[in-house]
């Protein structure tokens, strides 16, 4: 019967898909030394009714040393219209198919309802998608009172070397 060579080729396959590179994966803390430059952002607020700005203009640089962190540095135009500056680190140390996952460990200024526009430390979700040489960064920015309002921003981004 011929049922049977077919019923072996298919479970060989069955088997070898099954081998297959897993969906959630750890990133290697590798060296690497990866130079981008990132855009401002586009914010999608989640207080539609408090007239924010959602296009946060600005320039951004991040150097990427391991697999899974970097260290980034910007300058942007903020939801409350205020410029602010930001430092931090990106850790990414997991990936689900292409998209990193982690988080912005980092400091801002410039908002005039937080510390008087001083500095102040955040932890934002974070997730990249990278092709190539050009990639996104999307933030899970939390409101905190009536001091920060939350959204979902957007950053482009350009790698320079490599």
């Amino acid at each position: 019967m011929k049922a049977a060579p077919i019923l072996c080729t298919l479970l060989a396959l069955a088997a070898d898909g099954a081998r297959a590179e897993p969906l959630f994966v750890r990133i290697e803390p590798v060296p690497v030394r990866e130079v981008w430059i990132d855009s401002g952002f586009a914010t999608y607020h989640f207080n539609r009714d408090k007239d924010l700005n959602g296009a946060n203009g600005g320039l951004g640089i991040e150097y990427r040393f391991r697999g899974d962190l970097a260290a980034t540095a910007g300058r942007f135009y903020n939801s409350d219209r205020a410029y602010s500056n930001y430092v931090g680190a990106i850790w990414q140390p997991y990936a689900i198919g292409p998209v990193r996952l982690g988080a912005v460990i980092g400091a801002f200024n410039g908002y005039p309802k937080t510390r008087d526009g001083g500095w102040f430390p955040a932890l934002i979700p974070a997730a990249s998608f990278e092709y190539r040489r050009v990639g996104v960064n999307i933030g899970f920015v939390p409101s905190y009172k009536d001091r920060l309002y939350g959204g979902i921003s957007v950053q482009l981004k350009l790698k320079v070397f490599e």
